[in-house]
């Protein structure tokens, strides 16, 4: 096989690589056809714990997902065609290298898809957990925000999302009742909104499930995502939900007539990096009641710190990217505390469905504690950083 043809192969099989990782749980089997003159060798890839077991040419060899692109490419070399059929759940992709030309196919599985939905309308059940957010009962919603199909299926391409805002649910109930006990309204702002999943799954939940009034704020730098969310509050007739062009850095959470007053709720998902330190100073500057983040991305601090102790472990880029993961998360953990938030971490979503899957919970319990923002501004000293949550708030305890 010419070389050109072998590089190309490889970046489609880098993509691959990818997808077994974000989407091993979906993922069934990789086979293929290797051709020499009238001879054809097949090859089968299936997972084996963490790691994939590839059969070839009568060896079997256990390889990490980023090793298959290497191998592989390797294999096809002395043939002079290969067909490669990765299939998962509900899907399909052909890739055929041949020549000069490697194409990819996507084929949807549709008789597939109506298998894992069947039943789900009525019962409110996929993957084997009972949903909060139920087809059947809430369709208008789901099709509205485009994880349900006009004929009442979920789309195979939004199941993740489907999972991670209806776990986003389940796990911040139980903060939702404590946060209406004595009220008769919610006030919510959803930081950094983008398309306002959370928003209208949250507004829908607590107006039809928990029967409790709430109002609703999106807040977004783009005036596109927000325009879009303001068509899809008219089409589902959400009028107590309001969208607005802003920078989150510098706005007060006010009332009609312009007066400053303390949400009930803040809210973040998956705002891009620093943007996360926004939304969490925006809850900590309004004095929100409880505040809840999905960081991702953690660019900053990992282009910031150092600690000579980890030298030689941070030395390695995937151990230096983790440990700022880590400490990111971590530094926001200590920074909401010292302003008087009771503060826990959970996994909120298998990392299967994705790798941001950190939920950062804080609850408004106390006041400014001067000795445990010291003791942040330490901390940040010996990683030789300036956290942009720390920046945010060095003034706010002043007010």
């Amino acid at each position: 096989m010419e070389k050109n043809t072998l590089q190309k192969l490889g970046l489609m099989l880098q993509g691959i690589a990818v997808r077994l990782t974000d989407e091993i749980e979906y993922f069934e089997a990789m086979t293929g056809e290797f051709k020499s003159g009238t001879k054809i060798f097949p090859l089968k890839l299936v997972p084996e714990g963490d790691m994939f077991r590839i059969n070839f040419g009568g060896r079997s060899i256990k390889a990490r997902s980023d090793e298959i692109p290497g191998l592989i490419s390797g294999f096809a070399d002395p043939y002079e065609k290969v067909t490669l059929t990765y299939k998962s759940r509900g899907e399909i992709l052909i890739i055929e290298a041949e020549g000069k030309n490697v194409t990819m196919k996507t084929k949807a599985l549709e008789e597939e898809k109506d298998s894992i939905i069947k039943g789900h309308a009525e019962t409110g059940t996929l993957s084997g957990r009972e949903y909060l957010i139920k087809p059947g009962k809430a369709d208008k919603l789901l099709k509205a925000i485009n994880i349900m199909a006009e004929n009442g299926k979920i789309r195979n391409d939004m199941i993740r999302k489907y999972n991670q805002i209806d776990h986003f649910v389940e796990l911040v109930e139980p903060m939702l009742r404590d946060l209406t006990e004595g009220r008769n309204e919610l006030k919510i702002v959803d930081c950094a909104c983008g398309k306002s999943y959370l928003s209208f799954v949250l507004n829908y939940y607590l107006k039809e499930v928990m029967k409790v009034n709430c109002r609703i704020t999106g807040i977004d730098i783009s005036e596109g995502v927000i325009q879009s969310s303001r068509e899809i509050a008219e089409k589902l007739n959400y009028r107590n939900m309001d969208f607005i062009t802003g920078d989150i850095r510098t706005l007060l959470y006010e009332d009609e007539r312009g007066k400053a007053i303390q949400p009930d709720l803040v809210i973040s998902l998956h705002a891009c990096d620093v943007a996360t330190d926004y939304a969490l100073a925006y809850g900590i500057r309004n004095r929100a009641r409880g505040i809840i983040a999905v960081p991702c991305c953690h660019s900053e601090l990992l282009n910031q710190y150092s600690y000579k102790p980890f030298d030689e472990i941070i030395k390695h880029g995937v151990f230096k990217a983790r440990l700022a993961d880590i400490l990111t998360d971590g530094l926001r953990c200590m920074i909401l505390e010292a302003f008087g938030y009771s503060v826990s971490a959970v996994e909120y979503v298998s990392p299967l469905d994705t790798p941001k899957n950190l939920l950062i919970r804080a609850v408004l319990t106390g006041r400014f504690n001067p000795w445990k923002y010291e003791a942040c501004i330490e901390m940040a000293k010996k990683l030789d950083s300036d956290p942009a949550l720390l920046r945010e708030t060095v003034n706010l305890h002043k007010y």
